[in-house]
């Protein structure tokens, strides 16, 4: 499973000109699932998502997770989850990527929303895209600050 995970001070995702979920502060996580990915995997990827280290504390050091400032001092920091299985894609023949290591719809999707919902039980408001759908999304990356993460070089 592969994430990109970038902080933003916003984010919203709309499909066919109807936001269907956004944030203010927080996170803005792609996620790509792959043939191989298991339970496991969506488990420590969001674990590691939410306790990166990516937010500044007073001193202006990034040394808080989203769950260190949601709900500190009035913020309601969320993560909006996007799926993207060109995450997948391998372009290192030709010039059209191949998108053999992408899980097929069915798996993906399941483990899509069990990634939401590990998110969730830490209390952390998630909102989401659409599965399978053309979304445009909108952000303001903070910083900027994006992080990479793949569950099998864990």
């Amino acid at each position: 499973m592969k994430a990109v995970i970038q902080r933003v001070t916003e984010a919203s995702v709309s499909v066919k000109g109807y936001v269907c979920g956004s944030i203010h502060k927080g996170l803005l996580i792609y996620l790509g699932v792959s043939l191989d990915d298991t339970e496991s995997d969506a488990q420590w990827l969001s674990e590691k998502a939410i306790n990166l280290r990516i937010f500044d504390d007073a001193a202006g050091k990034m040394n808080m997770s989203i769950t260190d400032i949601n709900g500190n001092n009035g913020i309601n920091a969320g993560i909006l989850v996007i799926s993207q299985f060109t995450l997948l894609g391998d372009a290192n023949k030709g010039r059209r990527p191949s998108w053999n290591k992408a899980a097929p719809p069915e798996k993906a999707k399941t483990l899509y929303e069990y990634f939401i919902q590990e998110i969730s039980k830490h209390g952390i408001p998630c909102e989401k895209g659409e599965f399978q759908a053309y979304m445009q999304v909108s952000y303001t990356n903070d910083g900027p600050v994006t992080i990479l993460l793949d569950s099998k070089t864990q």
